[in-house]
């Protein structure tokens, strides 16, 4: 069960089976408060409960998950660092950091696995700033939009990418 740490970061361990495909989602700035921040446009789950069903819907299907979220860039380096070798694929929504974290945007180039983009809101469909995303020019693919559901379908795609091999 996710829980939250002294510095806010939401978080779930599950041990990782070396004969399962494994999944790290990560999740940037201001999403530990989804929920309550702007419902309207990020919806009424928290984070803690779509983890919750992303946990249930990986564990169905034989692929172990993670998750991290830090309000701190360099936070999210680093795990994107940590992340090499221990993952078949990662999924991120790193927030308002899409559009202008340098730093994580090399991280993920050093990643040697697949990365899906997640945006709970159309960013295409929002605010000038919102439509470039630094993040898109390395990952596979992106979902944007569908709210929560848009992780569902995340999950869904890595598994089918893993499946697939590509």
């Amino acid at each position: 069960m996710p829980q939250k740490s002294e510095s806010n970061k939401v978080f779930a361990v599950v041990a990782q089976n070396k004969n399962r495909p494994a999944i790290l989602v990560i999740n940037g700035p201001n999403l530990n408060l989804l929920g309550e921040r702007e419902p309207d446009i990020y919806g009424k789950q928290s984070l803690e409960e779509i983890n919750n069903d992303l946990q249930k819907y990986a564990n169905a299907r034989g692929v172990s998950i993670d998750f991290f979220q830090s309000n701190h860039e360099g936070e999210l380096v680093e795990q994107v660092q940590q992340s090499r070798g221990k993952y078949s694929i990662l999924i991120i929504n790193a927030g308002a950091l899409s559009h202008y974290s340098i730093a994580l945007l090399d991280a993920l180039k050093m990643v040697d696995i697949p990365i899906i983009e997640v945006h709970l809101s159309n960013i295409y469909r929002r605010e000038e700033f919102r439509h470039q995303s630094l993040i898109s020019t390395v990952a596979t693919g992106g979902i944007f939009g569908l709210g929560a559901r848009g992780y569902s379908l995340a999950v869904e795609a890595a598994i089918q990418i893993i499946a697939g091999g590509k």
